[in-house]
């Protein structure tokens, strides 16, 4: 978790955007001020304080490795090199201790390291850092390639560039299950409906179909969302297999708004096969439950049913999947903070690192 911001002379970052900062990262803000290279702390609540023209690195952070406390905010000291600083975007397996963050940790070994060996050593991280030399009032970037530039500025992640407006229905309503998992740390910006009528049809998921002016106005949520939280959104639905995302025009407070919406185009056909309700793609050969192969459409589940199998839901045939999942894969990792994951038992995955949710397509997709 955690994000670095690069604001140089002459550029600007959106106010709203330091407050997703501060809301996604609640633990802690390091300030190193480019135009004194004077290193401040404060709570991450505290985010105004970079609400003016001077430039800076600014260090978010949310806690994954060390407690919560005004020490363990970066940036760190490298070692006996009281000069050089260190900020760091991601978590390192093997550093760091309940009291220590696995940055210190890293930064007293950079300082008996060779400056000039530093890009080297810390390329081999899935991390951000950025270090600092007080002395020289110099910074450098490492592993560029993972930053995002927005209008000049450097973001360490992209989850605080709420650029995108989508429109969400059923779980992922403000409230709903799926909202926790994938947009508290979104902007909320109301109850809205469709412009034109679609039909939705539900059993126990509703399942918006793609014919303009027939069915209902269609009551929606309306966020503003990084491209980080869209991508998070189109695994869970399948997107662009199972639902695909179109835009439409959604009317919100007197105005109208063109808005992602997720789509199911073979949602009439689930609803008319009722009986027989599952997503083919999530159906795997499990023998023990008479199943003798993978099932490509739904007339070839119709046909080949053994034994008297009874009838399964598309939530059953996920809890199948699951299960075998969890036989493959031992300890799955959360694909924020690298910690394990820990199975709820209803198609769920839970972090005790970053305290986030997955769904079970979500930790499929990203355990590879």
């Amino acid at each position: 978790m955690c994000i670095i911001i690069i604001k140089q002379k002459g550029k600007d970052v959106p106010r709203e955007v330091l407050k997703t900062s501060s809301k996604i990262n609640p633990h802690g803000l390091g300030i190193v001020w480019l135009d004194t290279f004077e290193v401040t702390y404060h709570k991450s609540k505290e985010f105004g304080v970079l609400d003016n023209d001077r430039p800076y690195i600014a260090h978010f952070r949310y806690a994954t490795i060390g407690k919560v406390c005004k020490a363990n905010t970066h940036p760190f000291v490298c070692g006996r090199n009281t000069d050089e600083l260190l900020m760091m975007n991601g978590t390192i397996k093997g550093y760091g201790s309940p009291t220590m963050t696995d940055t210190e940790d890293l930064a007293i070994k950079l300082g008996s390291t060779p400056r000039h060996g530093w890009k080297q050593s810390l390329s081999k991280f899935d991390a951000r850092f950025v270090s600092i030399n007080k002395r020289t009032r110099s910074f450098q970037i490492y592993n560029k390639n993972l930053f995002t530039i927005r209008d000049g500025v450097w973001y360490s992640k992209n989850n605080v560039l709420q650029d995108n407006l989508m429109a969400v229905y059923g779980t992922l309503r403000k409230g709903g299950s799926n909202y926790y998992r994938h947009l508290k740390n979104e902007k909320h910006l109301g109850t809205g409906k469709t412009t034109d009528k679609y039909p939705m049809v539900s059993n126990g998921i509703p399942y918006l179909l793609e014919k303009r002016g027939e069915g209902d106005n269609v009551v929606v949520d309306v966020f503003k969302v990084s491209d980080m939280a869209m991508n998070k959104i189109d695994i869970l639905e399948g997107h662009p297999e199972w639902y695909r995302r179109k835009k439409v025009d959604i009317s919100l407070k007197g105005k109208v708004y063109p808005c992602w919406i997720y789509f199911n185009e073979g949602a009439e056909t689930m609803w008319n096969k009722q009986n027989h309700i599952a997503d083919y793609q999530a159906i795997r050969t499990i023998s023990s439950f008479g199943i003798k192969r993978t099932y490509d459409t739904f007339e070839d589940l119709e046909t080949t049913w053994i034994d008297d199998v009874p009838t399964c839901t598309q939530l059953e045939f996920a809890d199948l999947e699951v299960e075998e999942f969890n036989k493959e894969n031992e300890s799955p990792v959360c694909i924020d903070c690298c910690h394990d994951l820990e199975y709820d038992g209803f198609s769920h995955y839970h972090c005790n690192g970053c305290d986030g949710w997955f769904s079970y397509n979500e930790v499929m997709h990203f355990q590879g």
